[in-house]
């Protein structure tokens, strides 16, 4: 039996994907999870072989939710269920520790799929992923500009790029106006650029929004 905990701030997506689950052999879903810290507070009670994990949720660093759940030293494997595209964020999970990266607008059968890979001890990713993924380690590749920023900077420059003012982001990370625009400056000087313009020219070209 595949034990799991879903962790979404939505009531609604959890109960869909405890329906999905509940029709599913071999598997029970064991606890639910609302934000980072309801996660790891239940972490070492309830045990879960799989986590459902979405990556949006409020006053959650997802990346460091993924390192603190390494560092548990639990043996949980952990799935991510985004509405964001793969280019936007898997790269980065999986090299915080998550096994898996499936998009909120996957078939019901592929999330079954999924949790079946990871919990068996195998990384999930889907046949487009692996593909750019692959590519990737080509050492003669070249690297992207966006790969040169860190965690933040790279969760900025997506609010930026999605048309999110100053202001905006700084009330959904809560954090102040002044360190977003300080971020700002720093992913310009990164990507050699000079406006917010060509920060969301850029993310449409590499299909980061």
């Amino acid at each position: 039996m595949i034990k799991i905990m879903i962790a979404d701030d939505h009531a609604v997506v959890r109960e869909g994907l405890k329906q999905i689950i509940s029709d599913t052999p071999n598997m029970i879903v064991v606890a639910e999870a609302e934000n980072g810290d309801t996660v790891m507070e239940m972490l070492g009670r309830v045990k879960p072989d799989v986590i459902v994990l979405d990556i949006s949720m409020p006053d959650t660093n997802i990346i460091e939710l993924l390192k603190a759940i390494n560092a548990s030293k639990q043996k949980v494997r952990v799935l991510v269920l985004s509405m964001h595209p793969e280019s936007q964020y898997a790269e980065r999970v999986f090299a915080a520790g998550a096994c898996g990266y499936l998009t909120k607008d996957s078939a019901p059968d592929l999330l079954i799929t999924a949790i079946r890979k990871v919990a068996a001890n195998k990384h999930y990713v889907s046949e487009s992923l692996g593909e750019a993924l692959a590519s990737r380690l080509d050492r003669n590749a070249e690297r992207p500009l966006h790969q040169s920023l860190s965690n933040r900077e790279y969760q900025v420059l997506c609010m930026f790029a999605s048309g999110k003012t100053v202001k905006e982001i700084a009330e959904d990370l809560c954090l102040s106006d002044k360190t977003i625009s300080t971020y700002r400056k720093r992913i310009l000087e990164k990507m050699g650029m000079e406006t917010n313009a060509e920060l969301i020219r850029y993310a449409i070209r590499h299909n980061l929004v």
